[in-house]
C-alpha cells in the first residue's frame, strides 16, 4: 500500500505545483491588468485548493500510517532533530504543507469575499502566491522528481 500511496502523493503534487502557477499568473494578470473576475479564476482557484487538499490527505495517510520513514520519526524523536532527513520528513516537510493549504484556503475565500475584481485578484494573487512559495521550500527536492521511471 504504502508505494501506491507514496505514488499518487508524487504525482498529485505535480498537479498542485501546475494549477498553482495557473491561478496565481491568471491572478496578477487580472490584478495588474485590471481585469473582471471571471468564472474561470474562481474555478482555477476551487482546483487548486482541492488538489492541494487531496494532495494533504494523500500525506497524512503517509505520515501517520504508512511511511517507513515517519514510524522511525515517531520511534525516536531525539534522533529524528539530530538527523536533517528524517527531521525534514517528519517535521518541516509537514508543517510546511500544512502552511500552504491554510495560504490556498484563505486565497479561496478572501477572493470570494471580496467586491471588487481588483480585490478578488489581488487575493488570489498574495495568498494563492504565498501558497506556491512554501509549497516549493517543502518539497523533497533530494528525491527523484519521478520517481519509478
Amino acid at each position: 500500500m504504502y508505494p501506491i500511496i507514496l505514488a499518487a502523493h508524487n504525482i498529485i503534487r505535480w498537479i498542485v505545483l501546475i494549477l498553482g502557477a495557473v491561478a496565481v499568473v491568471r491572478a496578477l494578470i487580472g490584478w495588474f491588468g485590471k481585469r473582471e473576475w471571471m468564472d474561470t479564476d474562481r474555478k482555477l482557484g476551487v482546483y487548486f485548493t482541492s488538489s492541494i487538499d487531496v494532495q494533504l490527505l494523500l500525506g497524512l495517510l503517509l505520515y501517520l500510517f504508512f511511511s517507513p520513514i515517519t514510524k522511525e520519526v515517531f520511534r525516536d524523536f531525539g534522533q529524528m532533530m539530530s538527523n536533517p532527513g528524517l527531521r525534514f520528513f517528519g517535521l518541516e516537510h509537514a508543517f510546511y504543507m500544512v502552511l500552504a493549504v491554510v495560504f490556498a484556503h484563505l486565497g479561496s475565500v478572501f477572493s470570494k469575499r471580496a467586491a471588487e475584481s481588483a480585490a478578488k485578484y489581488r487575493a488570489a494573487a498574495i495568498w494563492y502566491g504565498l501558497a506556491l512559495i512554501v509549497i516549493l521550500l517543502g518539497m523533497p527536492w533530494m528525491r527523484p522528481l519521478l520517481p519509478g521511471l
